[in-house]
């Protein structure tokens, strides 16, 4: 196995007994990158100082071993709304094209903490809103698995680096199924945590009562590495939790599995379908009790995230306004110029369709009708949630409908685009953690796409997700 293809696990201990070193590791990624990345194009930017990272981390084993974290010397990659000191951060967006990053993210600060390597910044959709990368305003990226499909988006690029061995793991951030569903497109493991356990501080933001940073990676166990590198209190950002908010409880002996209905109903691929249900009946062979349950509001969860997201994304765009932040027009002779004219460069369609919903949504007179209205349909998807998880410990579902599409099949068709969000957005607008774990394989002519099962877990309850989420990886071939 060469050295890329390593789990961030199998990395650690190899890195640790000095097996290899981080060069050698970080190198072999590099080379991947340099070989595969012309046709997948998940990364935007290669950082410079990767090679110096990774003598260091080095450095770091040879005189103090001891110092060392689970994370040091291990190849990562960033999506590129998370801000890097001094690196380029687009948000795939032309509006920030020139744009460099003058801090740190909190969770890039804890990751150089621990002396991870951080190779790059990975594309994504234009400002994050998409479930393809194929609004990216630097050119789409394709899925390892079959070049002529999506990766899935927004973190797109994030998904294909971690599936085609470009890096060992990866960030991304999750606004409505924006972690999970390339994932599952790309096979992977995705996870969102809960809303409030990893700080927002230097992510871009989309729409601040959604987005959370999640970890990406090759395995459930490399995915809890990461989540708890970058979990927890920072002075940044007041909605994080503290420690003793999340949960240790063991699970129980008898894990109770709930199916919701709504999930499995008219929509889903029937080879999605069969191959979920599998893993159910293996799950039940090992002790699982499987509950089917009933979220009633799932259908309106799709309506009220497409009025509460762009309503948000309305107020947090404003500042890219071409003055304070994003793409300058110098030709711009009035001040009305210098909004139109930077703007119309700078963002892309479904930008600029979202900010208009978003601005007639929150405007007098349809308030009420929408905002309001959404928001009260959101609380009654959350009590769903709750009433759900009073019978059982976590919920198993698909993480899509459908494997990954083709590329442009649905790209000049909105409401054909958000369908493929369909199964996560309730998730993000309950502020619950779910994670996006392979499930098996389906062919589609002569491709073999990889399928995502989706784990939903209570707030807080991380270590149930990746307790069963190990469980159910033994379960498969």
């Amino acid at each position: 196995m060469q050295l890329n293809q390593l789990t961030i696990t199998d990395a650690a201990k190899g890195l640790r007994t000095g097996e290899f070193s981080s060069e050698e590791l970080t190198n072999a990624c590099l080379a991947a990158i340099q070989e595969q990345d012309h046709d997948i194009h998940a990364f935007l930017k290669i950082s410079d100082r990767a090679a110096d990272a990774a003598k260091e981390a080095d450095r770091l084993f040879k005189d103090n071993p001891d110092a060392a974290s689970p994370l040091t010397g291990i190849p990562l990659a960033m999506k590129d709304n998370i801000l890097v000191e001094g690196e380029y951060c687009t948000a795939g967006s032309r509006m920030l094209e020139n744009y460099i990053a003058s801090y740190d993210a909190t969770v890039i600060r804890k990751l150089k903490n621990q002396n991870a390597i951080l190779l790059g910044k990975t594309n994504m959709d234009d400002s994050a809103m998409g479930s393809s990368t194929e609004s990216s305003a630097f050119g789409p990226t394709k899925n390892p698995h079959d070049l002529t499909r999506v990766p899935g988006g927004s973190s797109g690029g994030s998904a294909a680096a971690v599936a085609a061995h470009m890096c060992l793991g990866a960030l991304g951030s999750d606004t409505g199924g924006s972690i999970r569903q390339p994932a599952s497109f790309c096979g992977i493991v995705g996870m969102k945590p809960t809303y409030g356990a990893v700080s927002r501080h230097g992510l871009i933001a989309m729409a601040s009562s959604l987005d959370q940073i999640g970890p990406m990676a090759k395995t459930v166990a490399d995915a809890e590495l990461l989540f708890h590198a970058i979990k927890g209190q920072d002075g940044f950002d007041a909605t994080v939790a503290g420690q003793d908010s999340f949960s240790d409880e063991p699970i129980p002996t008898k894990l109770r599995i709930g199916v919701p209905k709504e999930y499995f109903s008219d929509g889903l691929d029937q080879d999605i379908k069969d191959a979920i249900t599998k893993i159910l009946a293996a799950c039940e062979q090992q002790g699982a009790e499987l509950h089917e349950v009933s979220l009633p509001h799932s259908s309106y969860a799709l309506p009220a995230y497409y009025i509460i997201v762009p309503s948000e994304v309305s107020s947090n765009l404003a500042r890219l306004d071409g003055i304070r932040y994003g793409y300058h027009h110098e030709q711009s002779m009035t001040l009305f110029d210098v909004y139109a004219q930077s703007r119309a460069r700078g963002f892309g369609p479904e930008i600029k369709r979202r900010i208009m919903l978003g601005t007639y949504a929150l405007s007098a007179g349809y308030y009420d009708a929408y905002y309001t209205k959404a928001q009260q349909v959101r609380r009654l998807i959350s009590k769903d949630f709750s009433d759900a998880f009073a019978k059982v410990d976590v919920l198993i579902g698909p993480t899509t409908p459908t494997p990954a599409f083709m590329c442009g099949e649905k790209k000049d068709d909105p409401l054909k685009m958000y369908l493929a969000d369909i199964y996560t957005v309730a998730v993000n607008l309950a502020g619950l953690p779910g994670i996006s774990i392979p499930a098996g394989f389906v062919m589609r002519g002569n491709a073999k796409l990889p399928v995502g099962l989706q784990l939903i877990a209570p707030r807080f309850h991380e270590n149930q997700l990746f307790t069963v989420g190990k469980m159910i990886e033994t379960l498969q071939p």
